[in-house]
């Protein structure tokens, strides 16, 4: 039988977080979850964990939270994840990703908290790569604020292990998708592409399209989530496919999964965006045994339904 364990999710009325709550829940744990609502939603919370709307920049609020219950664990996807906005204000994406961070780990150290599990990114913190798919041992050199925040935030994870003994694991995600994703902004061009055509509208396209990423479903991320709850000492993870898809043929999938005949336009390049992204899993797979499991087409019909869904939902409220 599983222990059950007293979990903290920050971020977890997000996207990703809100899985990962379903997913520990339905495991027997006890989930608290904090979200400042600024990108997560209410309606995406399991009626079984505790909820409390409050902000990891702000100390006090995690203070009496952290303080008043005792976590054996803490997952922290809470994060300003929008790359165009880390560009055009590197200081606030830095107040959250970092500074928030910094918070959170001061008062898992006072409270006793023994193990932490970061949300990265391994797209943003390796930049262009000479060697694809990119392991975790190669260079990391962020070409946008947003990478350098996840960068420096799994350093300083190193430091609360290395000094306080607190059991840390990074994950590496590549471009996750899936259903609960925004589609009111840019992280998520699946949920964005697919949302636009539902509607009639015209998806534009960054570029000429030919920059590439590795997509990787959020059931499969929540999977090496949860595989990573046991393990101890300081371990970095990729967590993707390994398969390489262009925007473009990533737009083809799409439409052709959604039945339309609409076209896509394209859009000036912005800074900050790398060329080639995607990931080699090979440790996560010897380690934790983990490998993905739902494919690009699969992923992107279930995507595609719950968008259907959603648009049908708000059409009748």
């Amino acid at each position: 039988m599983k222990a059950k364990l007293h979990i903290l999710v920050t971020g977890g009325a997000g996207f990703i977080g809100s899985h990962l709550t379903d997913a520990l829940v339905g495991d027997g744990h006890s989930v608290t979850v904090v979200d400042n609502l600024s990108t997560g939603r209410k309606s995406n919370l399991n009626p079984g964990v505790e909820f409390h709307c409050c902000d990891i920049s702000k100390p006090d609020d995690l203070a009496n939270l952290l303080g008043s219950k005792r976590f054996d664990v803490v997952y922290h996807h809470a994060a300003q994840m929008n790359v165009r906005h880390s560009v055009a204000d590197p200081a606030f994406d830095a107040s959250t990703n970092i500074i928030g961070l910094l918070h959170l780990m001061q008062h898992c150290v006072s409270h006793g908290v023994k193990k932490v599990i970061f949300a990265s990114t391994g797209g943003a913190v390796y930049g262009e790569q000479a060697t694809i798919p990119t392991t975790e041992d190669q260079a990391t050199n962020p070409i946008s604020p947003y990478g350098v925040a996840k960068l420096s935030s799994e350093k300083y994870l190193f430091y609360y292990y290395s000094v306080f003994g607190i059991h840390v694991t990074i994950l590496r995600y590549a471009n996750v998708y899936g259903p609960r994703q925004s589609f009111a902004g840019e992280a998520g061009v699946v949920a964005v592409f697919g949302n636009t055509l539902l509607r009639g509208g015209v998806p534009l396209i960054n570029g000429d399209g030919r920059q590439t990423r590795d997509f990787v479903y959020v059931g499969d991320v929540v999977r090496a989530n949860l595989l990573a709850l046991p393990g101890e000492g300081f371990e970095t993870f990729n967590v993707g496919t390994g398969i390489e898809t262009d925007i473009n043929a990533l737009f083809e999938r799409i439409r052709i999964a959604i039945g339309s005949n609409t076209r896509a336009g394209h859009a000036p390049r912005p800074q900050g965006e790398q060329q080639r992204s995607v990931l080699d899993c090979k440790k996560i797979e010897r380690a934790l045994g983990w490998r993905p499991l739902v494919s690009l087409e699969e992923g992107i019909e279930r995507t595609v339904q719950w968008l259907g869904q959603e648009l049908e939902a708000n059409a009748t409220t």
